[in-house]
């Protein structure tokens, strides 16, 4: 069987929208304000912004040249640039679908914290209503048999909307989706950091940002932090970029829409901390908590300081709280649609599985495997997941990138494809920036965070990622062995 004619966006609008889509996520909206916070402050910005260039724009060059030049899947490129590296695609595809996984149960939290917020339901403690009422947490293993039943079935609604989504025509699911959803969060964010500007000690939050602390530049860890930063908010090395750019049609402006979508991102996560920043200065101001008690990361600020601000702010919470976790659902069902894109895409042209069935596929094991986060023991299990796969996996799938498109593969065809059509033109510069800087930036990221995941990690933490290692390292092997029912499958 030979495989049936490609997808390709409508427009150049539809594949802007997907791609900043896939960007602005969860990263953006919680885990930016601390990083910036906790890293200097407003002199953050200078190796935040040398990153963006630096490693940012150049790797995401890197993934639109190779999409756009083969035009096909993850596991079918590296098979074209070397058939011995398909296990590596495979390997880079699982973590980004483990990754998904758990992912989706935030996104889920979050979507029972929309109605929360109608009434304030959390009462006076956030914490420990969070704790305790919604994830329902246990520190023993045995939680694992117990699930959280408000906590699966958002679970399931969201595996349901990805499905709905992914399962679709290319422009009729992702393309029209985006479209919608990333207006309507952008509206969102713009109302809330207006509003958040107008409420008394708002200074307080949002001059963190312009307050430089100037000794940070010469602290090796907030350029790390930076680096960093710019991995998890871009999605790099997730194959997003590469899936999204092989769906380009010819005569498409590589360069300019990958600066584009670089700047919108980071813009996106600027504009919203001033809007975070504002609402935890009128908290500060309020109520007496030092500003640093409250600038926290993830699911800390989310759940339980930003319900303890709308318990403070009065009538006007009862709309800013249900569009706040509205905003944060958005962006996260434009990330899990763009994390499972390409999955589904390596799957159905290896083994000619029409769309709609590897959608489903996917999704009915992604969900049973979100079940685990479901449970009494999930939310710990799910820390453990993302400090495995984010720290360790997805860095390493980065550095690998790096190395097969920078030594193995000639370098020089994808300088010509991204010039070809491109008002911005690259060069040498970003071929040594490819070869050279950004392996050993990425290499010592890698380090820091193997070191990291691995001293604090107890033996419960240290079972669950030895078990993750033998699933990344058997289950990509099975895959790449697997004969391909297309038989073009096979043609470099």
């Amino acid at each position: 069987m030979t495989e049936t004619k490609k997808s390709e966006w409508n427009s150049n609008l539809a594949f802007m929208m997907a791609m900043i889509g896939s960007a602005v996520g969860l990263g953006n909206i919680w885990r930016f304000p601390n990083v910036l916070y906790s890293n200097g402050g407003g002199s953050f910005m200078i190796p935040y912004i040398i990153s963006l260039f630096l490693l940012g724009i150049s790797f995401v060059l890197v993934e639109y040249a190779v999409g756009f030049r083969f035009k096909k899947s993850l596991a079918r490129i590296l098979f074209s640039v070397n058939k011995k590296l398909e296990p590596v695609a495979w390997f880079i595809l699982l973590v980004v679908f483990l990754i998904t996984t758990y992912y989706v149960c935030v996104v889920g939290w979050d979507l029972i914290y929309i109605f929360l917020s109608l009434t304030k339901a959390w009462g006076a403690n956030p914490d420990l209503y969070f704790t305790n009422n919604v994830l329902h947490v246990s520190n023993s293993w045995t939680g694992m048999f117990s699930l959280v039943p408000n906590v699966f079935v958002s679970v399931l609604i969201i595996w349901f909307l990805a499905w709905f989504i992914i399962k679709r025509d290319l422009n009729d699911g992702i393309g029209k989706v985006s479209k919608i959803l990333l207006p309507l969060l952008c509206a969102i964010v713009v109302v809330i950091v207006v509003f958040s500007l107008t409420l008394p000690g708002a200074s307080v939050g949002y001059t963190q940002i312009f307050r430089p602390d100037w000794s940070a530049l010469t602290n090796l860890n907030v350029w790390l932090a930076a680096f960093g930063q710019i991995v998890f908010s871009l999605s790099l090395g997730m194959a997003i970029a590469m899936t999204y750019a092989s769906y380009l049609p010819e005569g498409s402006k590589l360069v300019d829409n990958a600066v584009i979508v670089a700047f919108s991102n980071s813009g996106f996560e600027v504009f919203n901390s001033i809007g975070i920043f504002s609402i935890l200065g009128f908290m500060t101001f309020t109520s007496g908590i030092p500003f640093n008690e409250l600038v926290t990361s993830g699911t800390g600020l989310a759940f339980v300081v930003f319900p303890q601000v709308f318990n403070t702010m009065g009538p006007a919470a009862s709309i800013i709280g249900p569009l706040f976790f509205i905003c944060i659902l958005f962006a996260g069902i434009t990330s899990v649609i763009a994390l499972l894109e390409g999955v589904c895409y390596s799957i159905s042209e290896k083994f000619l599985i029409e769309r709609k069935k590897t959608a489903t596929v996917v999704c009915i094991v992604g969900f049973l495997i979100s079940t685990i986060f479901a449970t009494d023991a999930g939310s710990i299990i799910l820390g453990v997941f993302d400090a495995y796969l984010n720290n360790f996996s997805l860095l390493l799938a980065v550095l690998m990138e790096c190395i097969i498109f920078g030594w193995i593969y000639k370098f020089d065809n994808l300088i010509e494809t991204l010039n070809e059509n491109s008002k911005l033109q690259v060069g040498k510069t970003w071929k040594t920036v490819i070869k050279y800087i950004l392996p050993i930036c990425i290499g010592g990221l890698w380090i820091q965070g193997v070191f990291t995941t691995i001293t604090t990690a107890d033996i419960f933490s240290r079972t669950i990622m030895t078990i993750l290692t033998v699933i990344l390292i058997v289950v990509p092997i099975i895959f790449a062995k697997l004969p391909a029912i297309n038989k073009d499958y096979y043609n470099v």
